[in-house]
């Protein structure tokens, strides 16, 4: 029987009756995919998943794993659906920007690095608790990271593309205005034209000394050397989880700046990622098996 569906798991539920095959993004498809309707690419697989949405002629809809999916929409063909991975990575997402935050405002790399040598020197550190929060980005990740910041009893400013004003929620465009006043600044911003070089030198120069930028969003929403000549004076901190370039080369300076905490683009792939993924590929095959409309469809 034709598999009408290419999954990257064997250990999911599969409607009954439709015929399936495995491509977990490493070892090789099968050589005859012409039935496919329904793929699910394999998450964080590399560049070799992607390509093999142009060759599938039977294709009718896509679901990435990824919250963004921008880097997939130019190659998915018109009529068939994309669907996102919305909702799959909020709480992952959102420990890792706390993380990032802990790590940085309680000096976790200096003592880290004091243990190794059996040190006791002491200092009093920041603090999250009572830190003027400007949290960039106000989609599900930024409402998991709010939740996480309140808890904490941080001072939130939400911002997002477009102001939102019954929702307390500013513009970009009132970032100049805002980023004075800011301790932490968090970004959860996708790829897009007007995401980036969203902090350039103007809009850091902005910040105040000592003030944290963090970014789990895309990299290119920062210019990495404004942000470099303002950490490397140490006017500025850093705690990034995407970088740009991406991945940053082994000599790049940014690495070994005082200051600055840098993690290789892992916050969406906690333990936590992969039983709610299945859950959700199950019921998109369930809806596509069925003629219901599929959920996060973004094209």
């Amino acid at each position: 029987m034709t598999a009408r569906a290419l999954l990257p798991w064997t250990d999911i539920d599969v409607p009954d009756g439709l015929a399936v095959a495995y491509y977990d993004g490493v070892a090789p498809p099968a050589d005859d995919l012409s039935g496919v309707e329904f793929y699910v690419l394999p998450y964080d697989a590399g560049p070799e998943p992607p390509k093999l949405i142009g060759k599938l002629p039977a294709l009718k809809a896509v679901q990435a794993l990824s919250a963004g999916v921008e880097s997939l929409e130019p190659l998915v063909p018109g009529g068939v659906a994309l669907a996102n991975g919305r909702g799959l990575h909020d709480l992952s997402v959102a420990e890792h920007a706390l993380a990032l935050i802990y790590a940085s405002q309680r000096f976790l790399p200096r003592w880290f690095a004091q243990q190794a040598t059996g040190s006791w020197a002491r200092e009093h550190t920041m603090s999250l608790a009572d830190s003027r929060v400007l949290l960039v980005g106000y989609g599900s990740i930024g409402h998991a990271i709010e939740r996480q910041l309140l808890a904490a009893e941080s001072v939130v400013t939400r911002v997002a593309s477009r102001a939102r004003p019954d929702e307390d929620v500013h513009g970009v465009a009132e970032l100049p205005a805002l980023l004075p006043a800011a301790d932490i600044v968090v970004l959860v911003l996708p790829e897009t034209p007007e995401t980036k070089g969203l902090l350039g030198a103007r809009e850091l120069a902005l910040l105040p000394d000592h003030a944290l930028v963090v970014n789990v969003g895309r990299g290119s929403a920062i210019d990495t050397a404004a942000l470099l000549a303002e950490t490397e004076r140490g006017r500025l901190r850093a705690a990034l989880d995407v970088v740009d370039p991406e991945p940053l080369p082994a000599d790049h300076p940014l690495w070994k700046v005082p200051g600055v905490v840098i993690t290789p683009h892992v916050a969406g792939g906690s333990a936590s990622f992969y039983p709610r993924a299945k859950k959700l590929v199950a019921e998109q095959l369930r809806r596509f098996v069925a003629g219901e409309p599929l959920l996060n469809v973004v094209s």
